[in-house]
């Protein structure tokens, strides 16, 4: 399976802007994931979405999303509603200086990524 992009944006340099794509680096299937186990019986935890006056199990087709404007007061949402008042982000990645790799932290090389050009205009 071909890697996804997590992010898309501008790479913008002085005047000149370009379409990118950001992968990541690493494929999860080489990090080593733990599940969580009951310790008494070594039988897996599972996490189940309830309602919270009845305790029943609610399927995922019947979970939308609330605001709450009073203590246990909402207002369902639709998807469409929450797209529309979404703030849109800018998305440019502004260059303003290169620097050398001694005085990045090795903290932000934990996870690393690459950039490639999106789209036809990008390449």
């Amino acid at each position: 399976m071909a890697p996804r992009a997590y992010w898309k944006a501008y790479l913008k340099l002085s005047l000149v802007s370009c379409p990118i794509a950001l992968f990541p680096a690493a494929s999860e299937r080489e990090k080593i994931s733990f599940h969580q186990l009951n310790k008494e019986t070594g039988n897996r935890i599972r996490h189940r979405k309830v309602d919270a006056d009845t305790g029943d199990e609610v399927d995922n087709a019947d979970i939308v999303k609330g605001y709450e404007v009073a203590k246990g007061e909402y207002i369902e949402l639709d998807p469409d509603e929450i797209d529309a008042v979404a703030i849109e982000s800018k998305r440019v990645i502004e260059i303003e200086e290169f620097v050398a790799k001694s005085e990045i932290d090795e903290l932000f090389l934990h996870d690393p990524y690459y950039v490639v050009p999106d789209g036809d205009v990008g390449q």
